[in-house]
């Protein structure tokens, strides 16, 4: 992390009242599994997706350059609880019973926020705490059990004294600055630490007889997390999207564990206080991935990048449509995740998210188009950017068709139309019934619109490899076989192709260097 937070002062462990195993132990196996580069790395089990181009290392201005968006993100960590490094950490925990003895200190010890305080701070996320407490102080577990999990800094995001209240500034002040990938690599650590709690209430609650400690202790790791929540969401705006859809994830499927889990009615009870207190939180991050998706509606809406750009950028795909793909699939990366949740955290809420951002994405694009001038530009900007769309998120398109055929009309249809007579419709039927008119000059009418329209857009771009060849294919099939027909049916025409510099199989050859930008 660029601001390392190691630079916290460590907590005393003289009142360490647990025997545990070296201090730390855990928190550096977590750490293995890490965060790397501002993003958690995903595990050899986790899935990983599609990040919505490769070519999205430019962002189209500050707002965007800074999404934090990447396929390698914190939610890869969230797609699967029980199947990664973390399991075989909880498993190792579990099996040393460094578990059953937190749970066990944290009830009977005399100090159970301090036996919690150990774990989230063995859970490294930590660095947070409140001041040192001395012997006695009932948060003195809870410092060993944070620290263990990497995270023991989320409990200054509550209270702050002394040194640490430099986290205390740090999350009221200077966190609305800090950069998406800051805020993911601290998002991460949060994550692995929630996914191992979780894990390890699930497991202990098995082999400790007295359900309703398992559920206490459960609450109050719970509680001392989602305060980093509650932190982080007045101040995390449009490029911090990452972290909120990643969060939202963690949450919503934690719901599903302690829906799962049964025992004594008072322990059934404090698991419905957890699950309200994610439902709380589930709904506030929700609210927050909405508002925020609104103020991006409203800053692509106003940049001032789409008429600098648009007329001379070749009809390549734009680069906020690169930016909202990567939303887009960022948010169904989100909602596959939450699959498994309670009802209550059920995927509809990003299902509808999702539609109506790709249906704003097509509308802005629509509107956008009309900055062009050229109405062949206009719909090769809009086929380069449907298709784009269709590729990463929705798979194929009719819109694909229908812009590649309007390109095709306003592009080509002149060199068609100096061969026949003008038809309804110059790529369908009714042109086989048209008449022949003005033999003598139709072949060099053809070629002349036929370079017109080459010269024009020997330069455009067409990214996509595959529908650059696609592109070029169906000119062929349609202009230049219109072209070869024509010379077949009126053999006296073939005068006015010389040197072979007019054939259709030179005009072949040219279309293949179309749209390399």
């Amino acid at each position: 992390m660029a601001e390392r937070l190691a630079a916290v002062p460590e907590l005393s462990t003289t009142s360490f009242t647990v025997p545990s195993p070296p201090r730390g132990s855990y928190r550096d196996l977590i750490r293995s599994v890490g965060v790397s580069g501002g993003l958690v790395r995903p595990s050899p089990y986790s899935q990983s997706g599609h990040s919505g181009s490769s070519g999205n290392s430019t962002a189209s201005s500050s707002y965007l350059s800074n999404s934090g968006i990447s396929s390698r993100s914190a939610s890869d960590a969230t797609t699967d609880f029980g199947a990664n490094e973390l399991t075989v950490i909880t498993h190792r925990m579990f099996s040393d019973g460094y578990i059953e003895r937190m749970v066990q200190a944290f009830e009977s010890g005399g100090d159970p926020s301090r036996e919690l305080e150990k774990w989230l701070f063995e859970l490294d996320v930590g660095w947070g705490l409140p001041a040192p407490a001395g012997p006695g102080d009932p948060s003195r577990e809870l410092e060993k059990w944070l620290f263990e999990l990497d995270v023991e800094w989320v409990l200054q995001v509550r209270e702050g004294h002394g040194p640490r209240r430099q986290l205390q500034f740090l999350f009221q002040v200077q966190l609305p600055y800090k950069s998406a990938s800051w805020l993911q690599e601290l998002v991460g650590r949060w994550i692995l630490a929630f996914i191992i709690i979780l894990v390890s209430i699930e497991k202990v609650a098995f082999t400790v007889q007295d359900m309703p400690t398992v559920a206490r202790f459960g609450k109050a790791s719970i509680s001392a997390m989602l305060v980093f929540v509650d932190a982080v969401i007045p101040v995390l705006k449009e490029g911090k999207l990452q972290a909120m859809l990643d969060m939202y994830a963690c949450v919503s499927r934690a719901s599903y564990y302690f829906t799962t889990l049964v025992g004594s009615p008072e322990a059934h009870s404090i698991f419905n206080e957890i699950d309200g207190l994610l439902e709380i939180r589930g709904n506030m991050l929700s609210e927050a991935i909405s508002s925020t998706m609104e103020e991006v509606r409203t800053l692509m809406e106003d940049d001032d990048s789409w008429a600098i750009e648009l007329p001379r950028g070749g009809g390549d795909v734009h680069r906020n449509t690169r930016c909202m793909v990567d939303y887009v699939v960022s948010m169904k990366k989100a909602r596959a995740s939450t699959l498994n949740s309670a009802l209550s955290h059920d995927p509809v809420y990003l299902d509808g998210l999702i539609d109506d951002t790709m249906d704003y994405l097509k509308d802005l694009l629509l509107r956008k188009s009309e900055l062009f001038l050229d109405p062949s530009l206009r719909y090769l900007f809009l086929l380069n950017n449907s298709y784009f769309v269709a590729q990463v998120v929705s798979g194929p398109s009719a819109e694909c068709e229908k812009y590649m055929d309007s390109h095709l009309d306003v592009s080509w249809g002149n060199a068609v139309s100096s061969l026949y007579c003008k038809p309804k419709s110059i790529f369908g039927t009714t042109l086989l019934c048209c008449w022949k008119w003005d033999n003598t000059s139709s072949v060099a009418k053809f070629q002349s619109a036929f370079h017109k329209t080459y010269q024009a857009q020997r330069f455009w771009k067409v990214p996509d490899p595959q529908l650059r060849c696609a592109l070029r294919k169906i000119i062929t099939k349609r202009i230049v076989s219109a072209y070869r027909n024509y010379l077949e049916e009126h053999p006296e025409q073939q005068k006015y192709v010389i040197d072979g510099n007019s054939s259709p199989e030179c005009f072949e050859k040219l279309l293949t260097e179309l749209f390399e930008g």
